[in-house]
């Protein structure tokens, strides 16, 4: 069977799927507000799985379930459990001693550990991320969460002494902001989301948190996990059209920190309806255009294994992917035809299927979205290169590798964050140079050469345009030690292990002049354990 042949017959038949990845019918009515899970029992949001079934000829989404729909009332309730919990920094939970803070989310990642399989499963239909990469996003979510109570253990550790400086004594810690509204995307829907909400909460803040409109189900294994592990009002779900939940929480003046991971278009909404803006600290990820900039002396080999992991990756659903691509004129025959060759060899199939690397689209409208981008490029004078680009069947879509960008293309700026590998070239070094410049987007580049001295007279210049610059490999976000960021439209705020700690929290101190009452007040305040902030506790 030809590659055609494969995609006109991709989806299976519902008894074609295999037994142990069938996915029972989710009928979703809980969520977690106060410490109580509630029940509800009004409109719901139907799921539809991109996996889509073949009966009879006829392909269509297979139905996963649901999820609630709630409404104003319940977000504001979930804005008064948080903010009762939190109490003006009062709560139980802000006034945890950091090692009490630490014990429940251990507590709380040994459970999640449980539902493993579970939340692995729902990863895979309703995102339709591959069988490896669902598990991958699920272990790397565990670590992620260990590493942090690693890092604030080591934080906490170097914070857990006096310093006396022109005849002042201080200790200075970190605090907590107070509540965070915590969104997080739907391709990293677990992974991403956890990126914020676990710092957020073990420094001590309280969280409401709305997962993304795709990827929603796979959170409910969890519920049960939050309301054991932390004190009531800490952690708060909601479901819904974020204009009915996400507005009123914002226009309250009540969210103290914004962690979101999207469109900048809507950080932009949800920051523009907070009456005080100053108040209002913004953790963001949004969209990028991370070029990959090919020089004439580029190791093929190696840069089209890079361009294609780095364009392709789940779907190219990634705000690192590489979303364009610049080779120069010299080798630009050699290069498209070998990336056409590579990314005809890619398998394709369903999520479960062993080495499966091509899936199904989440989103029903994704496909044509891709159509439409290729259409106005192909309409202005650009060409699809490999002979099944384009072909699709239902949510699946067949990656374009799409070569003569212009700037009036859709393409040249936008980015189309799924299976589009978009090529252009150049003869001057300065043309990708100053597209990067002009672009509204900073945060990453992939450059591929040989030559040490070339290599560095673009790495100088382009440290200053994005936050991360990879040198013969693709960008990427990991691994999660190293800050991720980036300039102008893509990002507002670092993370990573240990710069989300920060994010999350302020720098406060107590100090006092050197006197011997002064002394004598710290040392028995410390001695007697009369205080969390003012400890000399050093956690192990």
């Amino acid at each position: 069977m030809n590659t055609r042949e494969k995609i006109s017959n991709f989806f299976p038949s519902e008894k074609q799927i295999p037994a142990e990845y069938q996915v029972p019918y989710q009928e979703q009515k809980e969520f977690l507000i106060n410490g109580e899970i509630r029940t509800w029992n009004g409109p719901a949001q139907e799921v539809l799985s991109p996996i889509c079934l073949n009966q009879d000829g006829k392909v269509t989404p297979k139905i996963l379930g649901y999820y609630p729909q709630l409404t104003e009332k319940e977000a504001l309730e979930a804005l008064e459990a948080a903010t009762k919990a939190y109490d003006h920094g009062k709560g139980p939970w802000p006034m945890m001693s950091v090692g009490d803070r630490i014990y429940c989310m251990a507590d709380f990642v040994a459970m999640m550990k449980k539902k493993r399989g579970e939340v692995i499963n729902l990863l895979m239909w309703e995102i339709g991320k591959s069988l490896e990469d669902s598990a991958r996003e699920f272990d790397r979510t565990v670590i992620y969460i260990e590493d942090t109570i690693n890092a604030l253990k080591a934080l906490d550790r170097d914070a857990s002494r006096f310093a006396i400086k022109s005849q002042i004594i201080a200790q200075v810690r970190r605090a907590p902001l107070g509540v965070v509204l915590c969104m997080g995307p739907y391709n990293y829907p677990l992974n991403e989301t956890f990126t914020t909400l676990i710092p957020a909460l073990i420094m001590g803040n309280t969280v409401i948190f709305k997962p993304p409109k795709l990827g929603v189900l796979l959170h409910r294994p969890l519920l049960e996990c939050f309301k054991k592990s932390f004190p009531s009002g800490v952690v708060n779900t909601l479901y819904g059209e974020g204009r009915t939940v996400m507005g009123p929480l914002m226009k309250s003046g009540q969210i103290d920190a914004l962690a979101f991971i999207g469109s900048s278009k809507v950080a932009d909404a949800l920051k523009s309806q907070h009456p005080m803006p100053h108040r209002l600290r913004c953790v963001l990820g949004l969209e990028a255009k991370n070029p990959a900039i090919i020089l004439p002396d580029a190791d093929l080999e190696t840069t089209i294994k890079e361009c294609v992991l780095g364009s392709l990756s789940f779907n190219g659903q990634r705000c690192t992917a590489l979303k364009i691509l610049f080779v120069h004129q010299s080798i630009e025959k050699e290069f498209l035809a070998k990336l056409s060759l590579a990314i005809e060899a890619l398998s394709f199939g369903m999520p479960w299927e062993k080495g499966v690397f091509l899936t199904p689209l989440p989103g029903l409208d994704k496909v044509s979205y891709m159509k439409a981008l290729v259409e106005d490029a192909t309409a202005q004078g650009a060409k699809v290169i490999n002979p099944n680009g384009g072909q699709s069947n239902g949510t699946f879509f067949f990656p374009a590798l799409t070569f003569g960008l212009k700037e009036t293309m859709r393409l040249y700026k936008e980015e189309q964050f799924g299976p589009i590998v978009a090529v252009t070239t150049y003869q001057d070094i300065k043309e990708p140079i100053d597209y990067m410049i002009k672009s509204n987007y900073g945060q990453q580049v992939a450059l591929f050469g040989s030559n040490p001295s070339d290599l560095a007279k673009l790495i100088d210049p382009l440290a200053n345009q994005v936050c991360r610059v990879n040198i013969n490999s693709q960008c990427q976000r990991g691994p999660d030690d190293y800050p991720f960021t980036g300039r102008k439209d893509s990002a507002e705020g670092t993370l990573s292990v240990s710069d989300a700690l920060r994010v999350f929290s302020i720098r406060t101190m107590v100090a006092a002049k050197e006197s011997d009452l002064n002394r004598d007040i710290i040392n028995d305040i410390v001695r007697q354990r009369r205080s969390q902030f003012l400890s000399t506790d050093f956690i192990l």
